[in-house]
């Protein structure tokens, strides 16, 4: 995720002109600067804080989103905490619920906006305590669209158990368990791992 500095953003556009079509960015994404990177290389971009303000989907500023890059190009961003039984999206660096909770119809609702979810499990972000299991199976039920779970992951048996609960339809991202990151998950084994799942589909 972009940060709001200078040099946040050129490390940034360096790493999409590397690497063209190949990279989603996220962070700071409006409609004065979303067409800036895709310009620059950006397959996607992602929104959360944009589209939501005092705690309220913005249904207009998403649809202007929408209208300038296009669905194709956009990911949702829906990171959420549980509160009450459910759990709502929050926004402004999570620490704001907005009165947005996750369920089977706003999922469809929303998947005619974007191309893509991204959905952390705001409670155990960050934590590499394990993944938020009851999510990452509502999210493998309910979404019409790819969705990408992230938050807890730290071993490869946490990446089978997003595979089985998301019923072979949820991805995960893995952050800071990982040894390029100073934690203890092998970099490699993850590569191996999602090469033997591609397969595994291919087959």
């Amino acid at each position: 995720m972009l940060g709001a500095d200078d040099a946040s953003r050129q490390t940034a556009f360096g790493a999409l002109q590397t690497w063209p079509g190949g990279l989603q960015l996220g962070g700071g994404v409006t409609t004065d600067n979303a067409m800036q990177y895709l310009d620059a290389g950006a397959s996607h971009v992602i929104v959360t804080s944009f589209v939501f303000r005092e705690g309220r989907l913005e249904e207009q500023r998403l649809a202007d989103l929408v209208k300038l890059v296009g669905k194709q190009r956009l990911v949702l961003d829906l990171s959420c905490r549980q509160r009450d039984g459910q759990y709502y999206v929050v926004t402004d660096r999570w620490q704001r619920f907005s009165s947005l909770a996750l369920s089977e119809e706003t999922l469809a609702t929303l998947a005619g906006s974007c191309d893509e979810f991204l959905v952390h499990g705001v409670d155990v972000e960050g934590m590499q305590l394990g993944i938020d299991d009851a999510l990452v199976e509502l999210l493998g039920r309910w979404s019409p669209i790819p969705v990408t779970y992230a938050g807890g992951a730290r071993t490869l048996e946490d990446l089978e158990r997003v595979a089985a609960a998301g019923r072979g339809r949820v991805d995960i991202t893995v952050g800071s368990a990982l040894d390029i990151f100073g934690g203890k998950l092998p970099y490699a084994d993850v590569v191996a791992w999602h090469k033997a799942q591609q397969q595994a589909v291919a087959v």
